[in-house]
């Protein structure tokens, strides 16, 4: 056994994720001017995405595509809803494969004119992390995400046809014909301020491209550094195919089919909220809408923010997320109790908000399990210059999966509600069926979380 001091510190595909429980490594603190450069950037997509959620039923009625029926506008509001994540689905693999050859920041410079960019922002975080702090960077990716989530709805709700709210400001006729183009323009400038806050300030993690002055929390020490970039090179040219083995395809799975019950969970809220109550909904109007997703978002974002990770350290990632995607069923079936409270008493009170402040509390408890299921993507990863490729594969699923959502759970809420499926709940009992799946798929996931940075010596 070499008994000198200098030894080769290098890192393998076989490496497991956290070490044994018996040595315990004390967390390594988190690069705060980085992250944080990422969790603003994390705001664009949730902020635009769900901007229009507030006025779109609104928009829809007032274009009469839908002829009158108020049932249909759910079709037309879920084809929509989901463009967005059909334009991110059909680029985001091949702007993620990309980042495994050119870096990370260029990749994020070109696709954020898309806002193409959120894998990426999970590919840097996890090289930002390491297995001390990964559970605490990636807790902090869903808080951004539901800031975003307040924001753009509040944002959408407040502005949406200002020629009502503020007339001696927007009294020109130019208002009166575009009455949803401000929350639009809004959203696009904040963009652009993002946009160049990124170019300036962001560096790069890629360790074949980042520059000598960046520091991160992960140091590898090599005796032939062109040798192991060779190999990085190598490792990030390998084809998809050799890269979908059981440890990364059931984490992709679960992320998939846990992105189509919230995206669905989320489009069918307004919907929800906006549905006359003779067709078993809230008859909400776009502030008010706005208000309660605000409120969704900034709760989302609390907890996310202050207690996420420390309980992933305490329940564990498996148990958490298997509880968590639980929650989901129970969240589907409060909106045929709500409407059912409604007929019972006839009007919006404080049963009706009771219930829906209790649809609330469940709906953040299933969000945990965003945080937790990236755990198991970014491990999942051999080295980190294929993290890019998984994290493309994974959000190339979930985009899929957000693409056919909404269209399906709005479709399904329409007929239901147009052929009085299961009482106007087909939707919702279809929803829960595919919950206890979710369920069900969470329990394959593995035990424990491998540890990629364990170090072999030689």
């Amino acid at each position: 056994m070499d008994t000198s001091d200098s030894h080769e510190i290098i890192a393998n595909e076989t490496t497991p994720l956290v070490p044994a429980k018996g040595s315990k490594k004390p967390r390594t603190p988190l690069p705060k001017l980085q992250i944080g450069i990422l969790l603003t950037l994390q705001l664009a997509e949730p902020m635009v995405s769900t901007s229009i959620f507030p006025y779109i039923n609104q928009l829809i009625r007032e274009l009469g595509i839908t002829g009158g029926d108020e049932a249909a506008v759910g079709y037309y509001a879920g084809i929509i809803e989901s463009l967005f994540y059909v334009a991110q689905a059909s680029a985001v693999l091949r702007w993620a494969r990309l980042s495994d050859r050119i870096g990370r920041k260029p990749v994020r410079c070109m696709c954020g004119f898309l806002n193409g960019n959120i894998v990426v922002t999970k590919t840097m975080m996890g090289e930002l992390t390491d297995s001390t702090n990964m559970a605490q960077g990636f807790a902090l990716l869903p808080t951004a995400w539901y800031i975003g989530s307040f924001i753009g709805p509040l944002m959408g709700g407040t502005l949406a046809r200002p020629q009502d709210h503020w007339p001696a400001l927007f009294s020109g006729s130019f208002w009166g014909k575009y009455a949803y183009f401000l929350p639009c323009a809004v959203a696009a400038c904040l963009l652009v301020l993002l946009l160049f806050m990124m170019s300036i300030f962001l560096e790069e993690t890629l360790s074949t491209k980042r520059r000598p002055k960046f520091t991160s929390t992960t140091v590898i020490i090599s005796s032939n550094p062109d040798g192991e970039s060779l190999a990085q090179k190598s490792m990030a040219n390998m084809p998809l195919r050799s890269l979908l083995t059981p440890a990364v395809v059931i984490p992709i799975a679960n992320y998939a089919m846990l992105a189509f019950l919230d995206v669905s969970l989320i489009v069918l809220l307004p919907l929800f909220f906006s549905t006359p109550t003779y067709l078993g909904g809230l008859g909400f109007g776009p502030a008010s809408i706005g208000s309660c997703m605000a409120l969704f978002g900034i709760i989302d974002a609390t907890f996310q923010a202050f207690f996420s990770a420390r309980i992933v350290d305490w329940v564990g990632p498996k148990r958490l997320f298997c509880a968590s995607v639980s929650c989901y069923a129970p969240v589907m079936a409060m909106f045929p109790i709500m409407s059912w409270i409604l007929r019972v008493r006839g009007e919006v009170d404080h049963a009706v908000t009771f219930a829906l402040l209790c649809q609330l509390v469940m709906a953040v408890a299933c969000h945990i399990a965003y945080g937790t299921i990236s755990l198991f993507i970014t491990a999942s990863a051999p080295t980190n210059n294929v993290l890019g490729a998984i994290n493309g594969l994974s959000q190339t699923s979930a985009s899929v999966a957000r693409a056919v959502g909404p269209a399906l759970a709005t479709s399904l809420f329409a007929a239901s509600k147009e052929h009085n499926l299961l009482g106007g709940n087909a939707v919702f009992v279809i929803l829960i069926i595919l919950a206890c799946g979710l369920r069900w798929l969470a329990w394959q996931l593995p035990d424990e979380i491998q540890d990629r940075e364990r170090m072999s010596e030689r």
